[in-house]
C-alpha cells in the first residue's frame, strides 16, 4: 500500500504531499490543472523514462518520493535491495534540469532497474491510454496467461527454454549439413596442408637457431683461418718454429732450477707448467675445430633451404612459426570433425527430434491451460461488464493457431458484441474508447479475483462498512496498489456510476488511486484530493489539496458543471455522496 507520495518541482507542481488511505483514493481537478503530473510522478517511481522539460522552471531538479508498506513477503522476495531492519519501502527519483536522473531505495543509491523491479511489486499502473494496449494480440495473450494462474508463468518459461533449445539444435544441424556439402573437398585440402606442415617437423625456436647457424656458416673461412693461426701460434707444426707452449715450458724449466729455495717462486713455477699444459690443450682443440669446419662446407646450403621452407610455411599459414603450429592444431581438429560429420549429423538429427518433442509437450501444456481458462475468463469478464452498464454485451476469448514461438503455438483474440443483434468482432475493431475502458476495468477486477460473488458481497453495504473492509483487506499490502489515470474517459451517466462501483469494489480488497473527471466516481472515494492550478503565481503553480467533506461536496458541484451556489447541483452532489 502507498502511504505517502511527495512531489517537488515537477512541471506545474512546486510541492505536494499526499497521504493516501486504504480503499479508494480519488484525485480530481479542472482539465489542464495538472492531474496527470501525479501520474507521471508515479511513473518515475516505477523506473519510467524522465521526459525532457519536466523540471519546474527555475528549479535545479525535480524530486519524487513514495513510501510503501513493507510485508514479510516483500522482505523475503526483495531482501537483497533492502536493509535487514527496514520497516517500509521508500522509492525516490531525482531528475536534474540537465536530464540526468538518480534513483534511491530507502535512502540508498540504486539503479533505475531496481525501481522497476520494486515498482512492479508495489504498483499496477493503468494510464489514460493504457486500455488501447488491449487491442494488441500479445497483451491479450498475457492477460489470459495471467488468468491461468502462477503455474502458467512456469509453463511459459519452460516453453521458451524448449524453443531456445530447438533453435540451437537446428542451428547446429544447419551447420553440419553445410559442412557435409563441401566435406570431401575440404578434407582433401586439410589433408594436404597437414601433410605439408607435419613433413616439415617444425620445432620450437628452430627459426632463431637456423638464423644463428647461417650467420656462422657464412663466416666459415674466417673462422677456419683464425683457428689455424691460433693453433700454430701455440704449437707450430714446423720444428724450427717456437710456439707459446714451448716458451712456457722453457720458463717453467728455468724456474724449476731454483726449486725449494723460495715457496713463492715454486708456486709461480707451478703456474707456468699449468699454462704450458693448457696452451698445448687449446692448440689441440683449435686444430680439431678447424678440421670440423672443413666437413661443414655444404651445411650453409642446407640451412638456407630449411629457412626458405619455414618462410614459405609462415607466409602461407601465419606470420610466425607459432602461428603455423596453431593453424595445424585447428586444421587437425577441423579434419577430425569433418571425418565424424556423418555421425554428428545423425546425432544432431536425433537431438532435433527430441527437442521438437519437448517443445511440442510444452506447447500442448500451454494450450490445455489456455483452453481451460478461456471460457472462464470470458464468463467472468461478461459478468463484470454487466455490472459496468453493458448487460447485453457478450465477451469471448478465442484461440487461434499460429507459428510456434517462445510463448506457444497460438494467439488470443478478445471478441465482443456490445449490443444484442450486433455481430461479435475483435475488440480492436468493435469497442469504443469508453467500452475499452470498461473492458480493462473488468479484466483488472477478474485478475484481482473480483467476480459476481464480490459484487453481491458489497452491494447495499453502508459506506463506513465498505471503508472498513477496504482497510482490513489492505492490511496486507503485498498486493500492489492499483492506479487508474482517467480510464473512465468517454463514459458518463449510469455507466459512470457503474464504473465507480466497480472501482470501489476493487478497493475493498486493494488500495486504489484513481484520477477522474466524473462526479459519479469521485463521490464514492474514501479519500478525495483536488488538483488546483494557481495562474496568478509566476510561473503557474499547481497544488494538491486533501478535501474535507464540505469541500468534497463543493468539488462534486464543480464536476457537475454548476456554480458553487447552485442549490440543485448541491442537492445532487449530496445525493451522490449519500448514495455512496
Amino acid at each position: 500500500m502507498l502511504h505517502e507520495l511527495r512531489v517537488e518541482n515537477l512541471l506545474l507542481i512546486e510541492r505536494a504531499e499526499l497521504e493516501l488511505a486504504p480503499g479508494l483514493n480519488v484525485l480530481t481537478g479542472e482539465t489542464g490543472a495538472g492531474k496527470t503530473v501525479l501520474a507521471h510522478a508515479l511513473d518515475l517511481l516505477l523506473g519510467g523514462r524522465a521526459r525532457t522539460g519536466i523540471v519546474r522552471p527555475g528549479a535545479a531538479e525535480a524530486y519524487v518520493e513514495g513510501s510503501f508498506a513493507l510485508t514479510a513477503a516483500l522482505q523475503g522476495e526483495l531482501g537483497e535491495l533492502l536493509a535487514a531492519d527496514a520497516e517500509e519501502i521508500v522509492l525516490a527519483r531525482r531528475v536534474g534540469a540537465d536530464g540526468r536522473t538518480r534513483a534511491y531505495v530507502n535512502g540508498r543509491s540504486a539503479a533505475v532497474a531496481d525501481l522497476r523491479r520494486l515498482g512492479a511489486a508495489l504498483l499496477e499502473f493503468y494510464g489514460q491510454h493504457e486500455h488501447r494496449k488491449l487491442t494488441l494480440a500479445a497483451a491479450q495473450l498475457e492477460i489470459l496467461d495471467r488468468f491461468c494462474g502462477v503455474e502458467q508463468a512456469a509453463r511459459r518459461d519452460a516453453c521458451a527454454a524448449a524453443f531456445r533449445d530447438l533453435r540451437s539444435v537446428q542451428h547446429e544441424l544447419d551447420e553440419l549439413r553445410e559442412l557435409a556439402g563441401a566435406r570431401e573437398r575440404e578434407l582433401d585440402l586439410l589433408a594436404y596442408e597437414l601433410a605439408e606442415i607435419d613433413e616439415a617437423a617444425i620445432e620450437q625456436g628452430e627459426s632463431e637457431r637456423l638464423l644463428a647457424d647461417r650467420e656462422r656458416l657464412r663466416c666459415l673461412d674466417a673462422l677456419r683461418a683464425a683457428a689455424g693461426l691460433g693453433a700454430q701460434t701455440l704449437v707450430p707444426d714446423s720444428p724450427d718454429a717456437v710456439g707459446a707452449a714451448a716458451l712456457l715450458a722453457d720458463a717453467a724449466a728455468r724456474l724449476d732450477a731454483q726449486a725449494g729455495v723460495d715457496v713463492e717462486l715454486d708456486a709461480l713455477a707451478a703456474r707456468c707448467r699449468a699454462l704450458q699444459i693448457e696452451a698445448e690443450d687449446v692448440a689441440g682443440e683449435l686444430a680439431r675445430y678447424g678440421e670440423g669446419l672443413e666437413a661443414q662446407d655444404g651445411a650453409l646450403e642446407a640451412v638456407e633451404e630449411r629457412l626458405a621452407l619455414l618462410e614459405r610455411l609462415t607466409r602461407k599459414y601465419g606470420g610466425s612459426i607459432e602461428a603455423v603450429v596453431e593453424y595445424a592444431e585447428r586444421a587437425r581438429a577441423r579434419h577430425e570433425r569433418l571425418l565424424g560429420a556423418g555421425v554428428e549429423l545423425e546425432q544432431a538429427t536425433a537431438r532435433l527430434a527430441s527437442a521438437q518433442s519437448a517443445l511440442d509437450l510444452q506447447v500442448q501444456a500451454l494450450h490445455a491451460a489456455r483452453a481451460r481458462a478461456a471460457p472462464h475468463l470470458a464468463r467472468a469478464v461478461g459478468e463484470q461488464l454487466a455490472s459496468l452498464a453493458m448487460p447485453e454485451a457478450t465477451f469471448e476469448v478465442g484461440l487461434t493457431p499460429c507459428e510456434v514461438g517462445p510463448s506457444g503455438g497460438e494467439g488470443v483474440e478478445f471478441v465482443i458484441a456490445s449490443n444484442p443483434g450486433v455481430a461479435p468482432g475483435p475488440l480492436r475493431e468493435i469497442a469504443s474508447g469508453g467500452e475499452l475502458s470498461r473492458v480493462m476495468l473488468a479484466l483488472s477486477a477478474v485478475a484481482d479475483g473480483g467476480g459476481s460473488a464480490a459484487r453481491r458481497s458489497t452491494r447495499g453495504r453502508p459506506r463506513a462498512a465498505l471503508a472498513a473492509s477496504g482497510r482490513a483487506a489492505t492490511a496486507e499490502p503485498s498486493r500492489a496498489t492499483l492506479v487508474f489515470d482517467e480510464i473512465d474517459a468517454g463514459i458518463g451517466g449510469q455507466t459512470a456510476r457503474a464504473v465507480g462501483e466497480r472501482l470501489r469494489q476493487l478497493a475493498a480488497a486493494r488500495q486504489v488511486l484513481c484520477i477522474t473527471h466524473l462526479p459519479q466516481v469521485a463521490s464514492l472515494a474514501d479519500r478525495n484530493f483536488s488538483v488546483v492550478k494557481d495562474t496568478t503565481a509566476k510561473p503557474t503553480r499547481t497544488e494538491v489539496v486533501r478535501l474535507r467533506e464540505a469541500e468534497v461536496l463543493a468539488e462534486l458541484v464543480r464536476m457537475l458543471g454548476a456554480p458553487d451556489d447552485d442549490a440543485s447541483a448541491r442537492r445532487h452532489a449530496r445525493e451522490l455522496r449519500k448514495a455512496a
